[in-house]
């Protein structure tokens, strides 16, 4: 039964050009390499062991830098304990008037005092700007890392500069050692941003990033089974290049450089543009869409792979409406002002609540430290 399924996920007529077969790819000219599926099942464990890297990265070089940049991790107010109110805090975060008004009869409090319990109880929970340092560091020293290391074997790939040689004797085309070790790297760093999502800073964009990543982690791995590597580098080093910027500009913002922060986040936007709505998809994308068909012809899992881009790109332009507006912020007003994806409230909304006209839910969408929440993604990616 196991091998039946087996048989049937991993379909030949599914996965692989007209008259190509996995039997076909299972024995290389001397001298060729040809991708093994399991081979790509090592990014499984090396994603652990990035994701420990990581912890000791930021313990031993992340924390160093911020207490050099007088980055501290701070205490934060403490609200009175009430077990009324807490009850309520762990289902609703920002109760309702009606609930306002019933806990201020039951508990003989005034509104506005309620208010400021649940802000100051929801600041307790907010990230510390040292934890969003540490984060930031670490994004920021792998995604420079990986793209030099992309950059450096795609720019001597012919590949590179013509695209149409990415489908030139598809699928039968050499795997090196380059190609290999940039998939197991990028697919175990978005394994190990899938399992940290959770503990990580929360964002408004969860679930848009949640699907970024199953979009990405599943094209990485796919692509790399039917060897459609050469243009999956394209896409990784693309996706990377923006990424650097974005962690930079946040790395500057948390340390308070704010010119420093706003020209970054300028040029981030620039580089954002440039690559994911420009090279992505009217050379890249345009390349596995039209390119492949015309030399290779459209299979079922074509089919699959385009519908994947395409989700990565609907992502872009929705990342990009709200990186634009913030851009347009910085350029006019001198100051990168707003994150609408931010889900937590700064200090500077104490009294948010004070105001009669004002909904209770509308200072969660404030944020005092804006940029340090965009992702972009990658990147994202």
């Amino acid at each position: 039964m196991s091998s039946w399924i087996w048989a049937w996920v991993w379909s030949d007529r599914f996965w692989l050009p007209e008259n190509v077969s996995w039997a076909d790819l299972e024995h290389p000219p001397p001298g060729v390499e040809y991708p093994r599926f399991r081979h790509i099942l090592y990014a499984l464990p090396l994603a652990v062991g990035v994701f420990l890297l990581r912890l000791l990265f930021e313990r031993l070089v992340a924390k160093p830098c911020a207490h050099i940049l007088q980055i501290q991790a701070g205490v934060p107010r403490q609200a009175q304990p009430n077990a009324a109110l807490e009850r309520l805090y762990q289902s609703k975060m920002c109760p309702d008037t009606s609930q306002l008004e019933g806990l201020s009869k039951q508990l003989d409090w005034d509104v506005r005092k309620i208010q400021r319990w649940f802000r100051v109880r929801r600041n307790q929970d907010r990230p510390s700007t040292l934890k969003k340092f540490c984060e930031s560091s670490w994004r920021f020293t792998f995604y420079l890392a990986i793209f030099v290391y992309g950059v450096s074997h795609l720019w001597k790939s012919p590949w590179t500069w013509d695209t149409r040689r990415c489908w030139y004797n598809f699928p039968f085309q050499h795997q090196s050692s380059e190609q290999y070790n940039h998939y197991v790297a990028e697919l175990a760093f978005y394994w190990s941003l899938m399992f940290s999502q959770f503990i990580d800073v929360k964002r408004k964009d969860f679930m848009i990033m949640l699907v970024h990543h199953l979009a990405t982690i599943s094209l990485i791995t796919f692509s790399y089974a039917n060897n459609m590597l050469r243009a999956g580098t394209l896409v990784m080093c693309v996706h990377d290049a923006s990424d650097i910027f974005l962690e930079a500009a946040k790395l500057a913002n948390y340390a308070k450089y704010q010119r420093l922060c706003d020209g970054l986040f300028v040029v981030f936007s620039i580089s954002f543009f440039i690559t994911r709505l420009v090279i992505f998809p009217f050379w890249i994308i345009h390349s596995v869409l039209v390119e492949s068909w015309e030399i290779v012809g459209p299979y079922h899992s074509w089919w699959l792979f385009n519908g994947l881009l395409l989700v990565l790109q609907t992502l872009h332009i929705i990342w990009f409406y709200l990186i634009a507006r913030i851009a347009i912020k910085a350029i006019f007003k001198g100051k990168v002002s707003k994150d609408d994806r931010s889900d937590v409230e700064s200090s500077s909304d104490e009294e948010g609540y004070s105001t009669g006209g004002k909904n209770s839910n509308q200072t969660l969408n404030k944020d005092s430290n804006h940029t340090s929440n965009l992702n972009g993604a990658t990147h994202d990616h």
